[in-house]
């Protein structure tokens, strides 16, 4: 994993918080010390991103507070930072300086409002007051003079779950949040972000070194090896134990469990929706309640190997590792929370690391060799299709895969929009919320350019040739 690129300032803030919170917490100063932190970050009296020094640290000390879990009370897990919010400005669609005042006045026949009025110089202008900012104008003018003025975050959400609140700060609606972090990379001003709950898993580590019984499993996500770009899986494998996890078992060989039930399920159904992706079976529940019972009954990968681990161990602890901010919300479900104690993203583990000063590239491999290839790619798009294929050609059924794959929120809304008109001809639904699928999380250290060759080249390196044989040792 990186050691010290981070792609945005932002991120990198982000990345000091977490480290210095981590840090005090394993010496279990925290509670001492905890004020302190925004001053080690910024130690000066220069301000460097904001009007003052001042308003940087109580940024940053809101930043400490969610990266000690925030407000447990509140079970969303995206949260506004509202003094770090810049309050961009909100326009909707406005008519820009290259509208050329002409005779077709096409936008002025699109408005289904009639809100497009003309100057003394045939110059376009909407009537805010009468514009639902539909966008048919927009579309009808052949200069494109006529734009959408959109917050990044905004922008950036795909259910809508954003809006600026009576202070005109950024307000998220938590009934139609998905939790699937994709504003928190688009804010310019770092205002949102993810709460962490690294504290737990530090708790659960230090309180197993004091107690030969209590083990604590690191339970890592296959988009991992799109993450360890300069070390390798060993190295991260090594580093974990170094950090104190009893054994490291990959969330793949949960995947590969699921592939083979949803490939049954697939079967019995007729029609199926995935229900690995966790903020797409919340969209789903919030946004196609009429479609919640053709999601699969299987738990997610994380979940269902996880579940097999606490059946062994009940008194083990278990902290998932993976790209996802979703997974945090996953894991306080009534459905998961038995199984899945903590959960951090790939950000936090690097943070994890640099709090105890592990060098990755200078550790010995640990070898980790769990899953099939077809559990290894659920973490791109397209993985869990090849699963499903492989799923029902080890079952031995006759049935044809007809797959709908679909990358980011976008693509499932139209896939289930066509299914509510009867017009889907696939069987099988594929939802992945982040474009690119796992490898493209809120949680990843790179946000942007992730490949999915680093998938498949992990993929290929199992010695398992089908899921079943995979399937049959359980960790």
């Amino acid at each position: 994993m990186k050691n010290s690129k981070f792609e945005t300032k932002i991120q990198y803030l982000k990345y000091q918080v977490l480290k210095e919170v981590a840090k005090e917490a394993w010496e279990q100063d925290l509670v001492e010390n905890v004020l302190d932190i925004p001053k080690k970050i910024i130690p000066g009296k220069t301000p460097s991103m904001r009007c003052c020094v001042y308003k940087e640290r109580a940024i940053l000390q809101e930043r400490v507070k969610l990266a000690m879990g925030g407000n447990r009370a509140n079970p969303n897990i995206i949260e506004v930072i509202d003094i770090a919010c810049d309050e961009c400005p909100i326009g909707g669609y406005e008519v820009t300086n290259t509208c050329r005042g002409c005779l077709a006045q096409r936008c002025k026949d699109a408005c289904p409002k009639d809100a497009i009025v003309f100057d003394t110089n045939h110059q376009a202008h909407i009537d805010k007051e009468k514009c639902v900012n539909c966008g048919s104008c927009a579309k009808a003018c052949q200069y494109t003079a006529i734009i959408n003025r959109k917050r990044p975050c905004e922008n950036a959400c795909a259910v809508k779950a954003i809006m600026p609140s009576e202070q005109q700060a950024a307000h998220i609606d938590h009934e139609k949040c998905i939790n699937c972090g994709a504003c928190i990379s688009q804010c310019p001003f770092g205002a949102i972000m993810d709460k962490s709950f690294i504290l737990d898993a530090i708790d659960y580590i230090i309180k197993s070194e004091n107690n030969t019984n209590f083990k604590v499993y690191a339970l890592i996500a296959p988009a991992i090896s799109d993450s360890c770009k300069e070390v390798t899986l060993g190295q991260i494998v090594t580093g974990l134990k170094k950090l104190g996890f009893y054994d490291v078992v990959e969330a793949a060989k949960g995947a590969d469990m699921v592939a083979a039930k949803e490939a049954e399920e697939l079967v019995h159904k007729g029609f199926l929706l995935s229900s690995c992706c966790p903020a797409f079976v919340e969209y789903v529940k919030k946004n196609f309640p009429e479609f919640a019972d053709n999601l699969s009954d299987n738990l997610s990968p994380m979940a269902t190997i996880a579940k097999k681990m606490k059946e062994k161990d009940e008194d083990c602890k278990i902290v998932f590792i993976g790209p996802c901010t979703a997974k945090k919300a996953e894991i306080m479900k009534e459905s998961v929370k038995n199984y899945v104690d903590v959960a951090l993203t790939f950000e936090e583990l690097q943070a994890l690391f640099d709090s105890r000063d592990i060098e990755l590239d200078e550790l010995e491999e640990t070898p980790i060799n769990q899953a099939s290839y077809f559990g290894r790619v659920f973490a791109r798009s397209g993985g869990l299709t090849e699963a499903m294929a492989q799923g029902l050609k080890e079952l031995g059924s006759d049935m044809e895969l007809v797959p709908e794959t679909c990358s980011g929120i976008e693509m499932c809304r139209v896939a289930l929009l066509k299914k509510s008109k009867d017009m889907l001809k696939g069987n099988f639904v594929e939802g992945m919320a982040c474009p690119g699928g796992c490898i493209g999380g809120a949680g990843t250290l790179e946000k942007f350019g992730v490949k999915k060759e680093n998938v498949d080249k992990y993929a290929k390196e199992s010695t398992y040739e089908s899921i079943s044989e995979s399937v049959k040792e359980l960790p």
